[in-house]
């Protein structure tokens, strides 16, 4: 695969596994909803699916030249292939979709810009869904790992379960890496003393498929991940000032 020529302001990341039905609609979307940010480039990753969906992608690609594929050779999950793609990406900053179509890509342009005219002190866009469309279960499930969270984590955000989220490139590669890492993007972007920005954003019904979360891989995981999040974030420390001191000149503060 031959990335495109142009340099992007924007890269949307979309990871997704078996979500053959969903991946023309979304992209159409996302068409319309970028088309005030262009040049723009959108980057999927295919995590190993077993449907139609790489077949999907290849046909779109051949439409689209800002649209690029990356495939996992087997799955290796969301964190892991946000992560691939955000590393494919070309943009500074970078938006993050879920790839069922719940996510709505019209709030994309407003979420760019608290991030773009935030300045370099603003790290992160995060959605928090408003009238959810997930099932009681499901969404008994989010509210109570999302309250654990906030209450130990005390980000100041509602719902980290959002998958909808805009971020800087750089920062985001700087961050320790983990699976779950995009559940707790807030706390960690904070912990690097940025900023953290928040959108309410609709959510959807799935358009197509069926959700690869259940009880286990979602709420149980979660709070153990969690630890290891409180962990890191009790043992930050804010790093001094610095300067060179040169032999016989003015110092570099940093």
């Amino acid at each position: 695969m031959t990335a495109p020529t142009f340099e992007p302001r924007l890269s949307v990341v979309i990871p997704v596994k078996d979500e053959a039905g969903n991946i023309e609609p979304l992209l159409a979307e996302i068409e319309t909803a970028c088309a005030e940010l262009a040049p723009f480039e959108v980057v999927y990753v295919d995590d190993g699916s077993t449907d139609a969906t790489f077949s999907e992608l290849q046909a779109a690609r051949a439409r689209r030249p800002w649209l690029r594929v990356i495939q996992h050779d087997r799955c290796a999950g969301k964190a892991a292939g946000m992560r691939t793609g955000v590393r494919y990406a070309r943009a500074p900053i970078i938006a993050v979709l879920d790839g069922d179509c719940q996510n709505d890509p019209a709030f994309i342009p407003a979420m760019y810009a608290a991030v773009f005219e935030g300045g370099e002190t603003t790290g992160l866009c995060a959605g928090q869904r408003i009238g959810r469309k997930d099932g009681r279960f499901k969404s008994w499930q989010s509210r109570i790992a999302n309250g654990v969270r906030g209450r130990i984590l005390k980000d100041a955000t509602r719902d980290t379960g959002c998958g909808f989220k805009v971020f800087r490139r750089d920062l985001y590669l700087a961050l320790p890496h983990f699976d779950g890492l995009h559940r707790f993007l807030p706390a960690l972007v904070s912990r690097e003393g940025y900023r953290v920005t928040h959108r309410d954003v609709v959510d959807r019904p799935r358009l197509a498929g069926v959700s690869k979360y259940g009880l286990f891989n979602r709420l149980w995981v979660g709070l153990m991940d969690l630890a290891g999040v409180w962990w890191l974030i009790r043992r930050a420390k804010t790093i001094p000032a610095s300067r060179e001191i040169p032999a016989g000149g003015t110092s570099e503060v940093r």
